[in-house]
């Protein structure tokens, strides 16, 4: 059993969102597909301070949770946001600082 395994799967969930969403790059690309507002073809490396490589590390683990699709056209992919796997995440996140319960306690 690791560590991770110790929580319920709801935090584990939860973690691996912020995760994924805790590096700038991968923000930095969400941000980019989000406002060209359709899906984007080509390399998004061009529009980035990182090697090509790096990027498509990024994109694959934006992938992974969904936050981004891809359809492969020929050589080339597109990239578009999962608008529903996005309000997904935020849900989480709100029920994540709603559960901290924070704003209701005087301690600072």
């Amino acid at each position: 059993m690791t560590k991770i395994e110790l929580f319920d799967k709801k935090l584990q969930n939860t973690a691996a969102i912020f995760k994924v969403l805790g590096h700038p790059a991968r923000l930095a690309i969400l941000q980019y597909v989000g406002e060209a507002k359709l899906c984007i073809s080509g390399d998004i490396s061009e529009e980035l301070p990182l090697s090509r490589t790096t990027v498509n590390q990024h994109l694959k683990e934006l992938k992974e949770l969904k936050l981004i699709q891809g359809e492969i056209e020929g050589k080339k992919v597109n990239y578009c946001l999962n608008p529903e796997k996005l309000k997904q995440v935020g849900d989480i996140l709100e029920r994540f600082i709603n559960d901290l319960d924070c704003c209701k306690s005087d301690c600072c």
